[in-house]
C-alpha cells in the first residue's frame, strides 16, 4: 500500500468509503471486514441498495483500532470484545487513530532516514514519486520528527517534576 493510495486526493477525509477502499486502506481482505462485523456489534457500516456497505470515517477508525488490537497488540477476538465492554468504543477508535498516526510517522521517518531520495510504503517497498511529492513528504517528516522531539521533551520534563 502506498502513501498515495491511503491519502487519495479524489476523496475527502470525511467521505464515506466502500468495503474495497477500506480493505485496501487497512490491508485486510474484504471477508475479514465482514467477519469483524459479525463479531463486533459496534461495527455498523451503512448499507444501501443491494447490501452495499459504506463506511463512515469513524467506522474506519474503529476498524483500524480492531486491526491494531488484533494484529499489533496480539489480542484475540474475545479479548477485543472485552476491550469494547471495559474501555468502550471511543477507546478502540482512539487506538485506531493512534495506529494510523504511527503508520504515517513511520513512513515519514523512512523518507527522512533515506534522505528523501526515494519513496517507500509501510512494507519498505520502493515506489516512484515525483520530486514535488518527495519534497512534500520530506518536509512533513521533518515537522513530525520535530513535534515528536518536543513532545518527548515535555514528557521528560513532566516525569522529572513528578
Amino acid at each position: 500500500m502506498t502513501v498515495i493510495e491511503t491519502t487519495s486526493p479524489r476523496k475527502s477525509p470525511d467521505a464515506f468509503r466502500t468495503i474495497s477502499e477500506v480493505a485496501v486502506e487497512l490491508d485486510v481482505p474484504q471477508h475479514v471486514l465482514r467477519f469483524w462485523e459479525s463479531k463486533f456489534a459496534q461495527i455498523k457500516p451503512l448499507k444501501r441498495g443491494g447490501g452495499r456497505r459504506y463506511y463512515r470515517p469513524e467506522d474506519v477508525d474503529l476498524l483500524r483500532g480492531v486491526r491494531a488490537l488484533l494484529y499489533k497488540d496480539g489480542y484475540t477476538i474475545k479479548g477485543v470484545q472485552k476491550v469494547f465492554r471495559d474501555q468502550g468504543v471511543r477507546f478502540v477508535m482512539e487506538t485506531g487513530r493512534a495506529a494510523n498516526d504511527d503508520s504515517v510517522a513511520g513512513i515519514a521517518r523512512t523518507v527522512v532516514e533515506r534522505g528523501g531520495d526515494e519513496s517507500f510504503d509501510a512494507d519498505g517497498q520502493e515506489h516512484g514519486l515525483d520530486r514535488t511529492a518527495k519534497s512534500i513528504l520530506a518536509g512533513i517528516a521533518r515537522r513530525l520528527e520535530a513535534l515528536k522531539a518536543d513532545l518527548d521533551a515535555d514528557v521528560d520534563e513532566g516525569e522529572a517534576s513528578s
